[in-house]
């Protein structure tokens, strides 16, 4: 039996989903190195976290056990929340004027792009994940990742990693709506991706900023990426402070959305190619 009309649609994008997820599986040798260099930056962080709290507790943000587990969930899903993991293939359509062949298909070019982000992401990161979950689970504590806070949390952390996730590739998609307005994207790259990076927590767990700077990045869009899943799991946002979380996330998730789209269109109907 042929399925509904309605879903016919939404299978062209699902097609874009599991070709680049079939793609990115592939390359598992990159896949193990990354492991290895992950495993060892975690075990390096924590001795270094470590260190610190041990020189004067009462001024750490978070507590030890607490940031342990933010180290080890950041780099099992290093390839999930990078900022600098684009997918490489649009930028070379746009700038080689490939896209023209996307814009003669009768798709939204917008939602393909954000389909073969995603699946990128998540390709990467189920070659990667596990491994370090276990290594880290194994290694004793305040060394190793503990278990998470309680069952709602650990409930509360995969719906916002799901939206983490979502809301990092429309960031990345309103990079790739503008790079159709420069010669090179690599500036607008650098500048995106090293904000992002540092406001984002993936470089420094937000709570260790200055209180005013702290309590105006967990505001902003980055905040909504890998800081709120990962400072959930481990108990460091819970209660009503879960909630708020979760409603500034799909908040982010609209406007990003919407400015993404708005952008890709507005670009789509100036573009020229080869003089076309």
């Amino acid at each position: 039996m042929r399925s509904p009309v309605i879903f016919n649609p939404l299978k062209k994008y699902l097609s874009y989903f599991r070709i680049r997820f079939n793609t990115g599986i592939q390359y598992r040798t990159a896949a193990i190195s990354g492991l290895v260099t992950q495993i060892f930056w975690g075990i390096f962080n924590v001795l270094l976290y470590k260190a610190f709290y041990e020189g004067d507790p009462t001024a750490f943000p978070m507590g030890i056990a607490e940031t342990t587990a933010y180290v080890w969930l950041r780099q099992a899903f290093f390839a999930q929340f990078n900022q600098f993991s684009f997918d490489e293939s649009i930028f070379s359509d746009i700038s080689s004027g490939n896209v023209a062949y996307d814009l003669a298909r009768p798709m939204d070019i917008y939602s393909v792009w954000y389909s073969k982000l995603i699946s990128m992401k998540v390709s990467n990161t189920l070659l990667r994940f596990a491994p370090i979950i276990i290594f880290s689970l194994l290694l004793p504590s305040p060394y190793g990742l503990s278990l998470p806070y309680s069952f709602s949390s650990f409930m509360a952390f995969l719906i916002t990693m799901l939206l983490a996730l979502l809301n990092l590739c429309a960031l990345q998609l309103i990079i790739y709506a503008l790079t159709f307005h420069t010669l090179n994207s690599k500036g607008i790259r650098v500048i995106f991706v090293s904000i992002g990076e540092l406001f984002s927590g993936n470089l420094i767990p937000l709570p260790f900023f200055p209180e005013k700077a702290r309590l105006f990045l967990e505001l902003s869009p980055f905040a909504a990426m890998s800081n709120v899943p990962f400072r959930i799991y481990s108990g460091n946002i819970n209660g009503s402070e879960i909630l708020i979380s979760m409603t500034l996330q799909v908040f982010w998730l609209c406007v990003l959305f919407i400015t993404g789209r708005l952008l890709t269109d507005r670009s789509l109907k100036k573009v020229v190619i080869q003089g076309g």
